[in-house]
C-alpha cells in the first residue's frame, strides 16, 4: 500500500489500525530478517531567490508550528522537479493544524502568478478564512511580489517570512518537499511535465493528504485529523 515508503513505526501503526496487535521492535526484526526497508533517503537542497528589492516581512511564526485549529497558521514553499522537458515548479500551501496540503500549483514558469498566486487561490477556496491567519514563507521574490501581496490585501492575513538564510524558520514546508522527493520523485524518471503533474497530484491528494500517517499527528493521516477537528467543533457548538 505504501509502495515501500513506510518504515517500521508507520507499518506498526497501520497494522494496529487493522486490528493486528504487534510491536514496532518485532516489525523491525521481521523487516530486517526479510531484507525489507523503506526507500532510502537522499539529501534535499532547497532553493530561494531572495535577491530582490521588494519589502520583506518579519518572522511572525517564530518556529512555533503548534496550532489549536485549522486556519490559524499556513506555511508555503516552492520546489523544482526535473522532467525530460525541463523543470516543473511545484508550490504548496499547508495548514499546520492537520499538515494537509490545502493549495498547490504546478507550472514550468517561476512567475508569482503561476506559483504562489495560484496555490493561494486554491487554498482559500478549499479553506475560506474565518479569522486571523499567519501566512509564512521564505523571503523569495514570488512571496514578496506586489502581485501576491494584492491577493492578501483586505484579508485578515499577517504575512510572515523566514530570516535570511535560515531554512529552519520554514522547516515544516521544507520537510514536506524532502518527504515528497525521498518517497517518490527521486525514484521516478519523468519524461514529460504532464507525467510529473499526474504523479504529483496522486502523491499529494491521494497518498499524502488521505493515506500517509504522520508522526507529528500521532500517526494519523491529515484527513483523519481534519475530520476529528470538525467533529470536536460540532460537538462544542
Amino acid at each position: 500500500m505504501s509502495k515501500g515508503r513506510y518504515g517500521s513505526p508507520r507499518i506498526t501503526k497501520e497494522l494496529n489500525a487493522d486490528g493486528v496487535r504487534v510491536s514496532r521492535p518485532r516489525i523491525a526484526r521481521l523487516m530486517g530478517r526479510n531484507g525489507i526497508k523503506s526507500i532510502m533517503k537522499r539529501k534535499y537542497r532547497a532553493t530561494t531567490n531572495s535577491n530582490h528589492l521588494y519589502p520583506v516581512n518579519g518572522n511572525l511564526l517564530l518556529r512555533d508550528f503548534s496550532t489549536t485549529c485549522t486556519g490559524e497558521k499556513w506555511v508555503s514553499d516552492i520546489t523544482y522537479i526535473r522532467t525530460g522537458e525541463g523543470w516543473l515548479y511545484l508550490t504548496v500551501v499547508m495548514d499546520l493544524a492537520d499538515r494537509k496540503i490545502i493549495g498547490w500549483s504546478m507550472d514550468n514558469s517561476m512567475s508569482a502568478g503561476s506559483t504562489v498566486v495560484n496555490a493561494w487561490k486554491m487554498a482559500v477556496k478549499n479553506r475560506p478564512l474565518r479569522g486571523e491567519l499567519i501566512f509564512h514563507s521564505d523571503r523569495g521574490i514570488q512571496y514578496a511580489s506586489h502581485e501576491f501581496r494584492r491577493c492578501l490585501k483586505g484579508l485578515p492575513v499577517l504575512q510572515s517570512m523566514s530570516r535570511k538564510g535560515n531554512c529552519w524558520d520554514n522547516a515544516i514546508a521544507e520537510s514536506f518537499f524532502k518527504t515528497l522527493k525521498t518517497e517518490m520523485v527521486y525514484h521516478r524518471k519523468f519524461e514529460t511535465r504532464a507525467q510529473a503533474k499526474l504523479e504529483l497530484f496522486d502523491y499529494i491528494e491521494v497518498w499524502y493528504n488521505k493515506k500517509r500517517r504522520h508522526s507529528a499527528l500521532d500517526y494519523l493521516t491529515p484527513i483523519q485529523v481534519e475530520q476529528q477537528m470538525m467533529k470536536n467543533k460540532t460537538e462544542a457548538a
